[in-house]
């Protein structure tokens, strides 16, 4: 990673203007971390109301196609919110992130991964939930998300021990 394009990028970001401010500001950081993680609240909040509905959990007034295309718009704010704020928190200090081990697993290989997953199942959770038990490979698929989530997150909050 450290290679002659993406340190200098790095070092682009960590000292442009809005990244010096976030770093050198007593409350920005914080609170541009809360706003991330409120995001990430939402996005995979309502990403594991989709995937329980696939697994055929709790009650079942809709279907599992129904539940996706209600949160579908939710969904994606959360995705925007995370991604911006992320980004914010990244260029505060990318220099020091880009060599992170944690961090580098968790936004190279399991966020790709977890969000082509995600994209993939929402494309099929029309076919695959539209009575009201879920087709057994929509039921496996939901738990695959599930678990590629949960190692996004377990990845993420490793991050400060490196």
């Amino acid at each position: 990673m450290e290679s002659s394009f993406v340190m200098p990028l790095c070092q682009y970001l960590q000292f442009s203007w809005w990244a010096t401010d976030i770093r050198e500001s007593l409350w920005l950081y914080p609170f541009i971390q809360l706003i991330h993680f409120t995001g990430l609240s939402l996005w995979v909040g309502t990403n594991i109301v989709g995937d329980v509905r696939l697994l055929n959990l709790g009650k079942k007034p809709q279907t599992a196609r129904e539940v996706r295309d209600g949160l579908f718009i939710w969904n994606w704010i959360g995705f925007t919110i995370v991604v911006l704020g992320g980004f914010l928190l990244f260029s505060s200090r990318a220099t020091i992130y880009i060599v992170n081990p944690a961090f580098r697993v968790k936004l190279f290989m399991l966020v790709p991964t977890a969000l082509i997953w995600h994209i993939f199942l929402q494309a099929k959770t029309p076919s695959w939930g539209q009575g009201a038990d879920t087709a057994a490979i929509g039921r496996v698929a939901g738990l695959i998300e599930i678990l590629l989530w949960i190692s996004v997150v377990t990845a993420a909050v490793n991050i400060p021990n490196y």
